[in-house]
């Protein structure tokens, strides 16, 4: 049984998706790019604020179904340009401990911003 995940502490959806779903101990969290859900606006156009940004709203998310940031086992992050992966990196780490979630990093069209990420979480 599928069970939505709701925050007002991260984004609102900007289309027909959830921003989190729990199916039983797993949570899925919709890709998250770097608004601030307080202000509506993009957090910043360097790409470690972006990057923290996403992961506050991730964070947010997994806190909402009752998980954490220590549950997720892989996330999938979508780069704007992958000359960003090292200052990337840098930010990405502040978030997570050994063992690190297995991670898939790719270059894509992103449109103004310059980070997104999703997630799978178990709990």
């Amino acid at each position: 049984m599928k069970e939505k995940i709701t925050t007002s502490n991260a984004p609102q959806p900007a289309g027909p998706y959830s921003q989190g779903i729990r199916v039983g101990n797993r949570v899925y969290v919709a890709g998250q790019g770097p608004t601030d859900p307080k202000t509506g606006t993009i957090a910043s156009d360097d790409i470690k604020e972006q990057t923290r940004q996403v992961l506050r709203n991730i964070r947010a998310i997994l806190e909402a179904a009752g998980s954490s940031m220590d549950c997720v086992v892989k996330s999938t992050v979508h780069l704007a340009d992958l000359k960003y992966f090292g200052e990337f990196n840098e930010a990405y780490h502040e978030f997570f401990q050994e063992p690190y979630p297995v991670r898939t990093t790719v270059g894509s069209q992103l449109n103004k911003i310059l980070v997104e990420i999703d997630v799978i979480a178990e709990d």
